[in-house]
């Protein structure tokens, strides 16, 4: 009996364009039970918009983010907290710079798009998405450790200061 091996899909995707926010809007609608978001901000509706979307749809959503993006303009984290979403962040004077997303347990989104409007409008970023289960087990990994040291967002209790 000859081992069995993974077939690798992996793929990249540049801004600016549209091509990034079409493949992380895509990896969220093609999710069936759970996404992983560690991200600096959320600012793009088109991408909150989907992630409401699946939340409604039942899929079970967890969101990391940084503590300062929280109260920048435009940001959407604290309307995704305020319909349920479970939004966790840093309690620290340093930045939770991540860019990355696990779907299903099965694909990992990362690279340096920041999930704003401008990244896709103006920014040259990327993405790359991939089912490489070894890489997709060390970044759900790191995402369980962040998950652990850091707070849950309770947009009632905000007064602009967590830290």
């Amino acid at each position: 009996m000859y081992p069995t091996h993974q077939k690798i899909t992996s793929h990249a995707f540049f801004s600016p364009g549209e091509d990034c926010l079409n493949a992380i809007i895509s990896a969220i609608e093609l999710t069936e039970r759970t996404i992983k978001i560690c991200v600096f901000t959320i600012s793009d509706d088109r991408i909150s918009d989907a992630i409401v979307r699946a939340y409604q749809r039942g899929i079970s959503i967890k969101i990391i983010t940084d503590n300062d993006k929280l109260h920048d303009l435009g940001s959407d984290i604290k309307e995704l907290a305020k319909i349920g979403l479970e939004v966790w962040v840093d309690k620290t004077r340093s930045h939770m710079h991540h860019k990355f997303a696990i779907f299903d347990e099965v694909r990992v989104l990362t690279g340096s798009y920041n999930w704003t409007r401008s990244a896709a409008l103006y920014n040259h970023e990327n993405i790359v998405i991939t089912d490489n289960l070894s890489i997709v087990q060390d970044f759900s990994r790191e995402f369980d450790k962040l998950w652990s040291t850091m707070v849950k967002y309770i947009p009632e209790e905000d007064s602009g200061n967590l830290i």
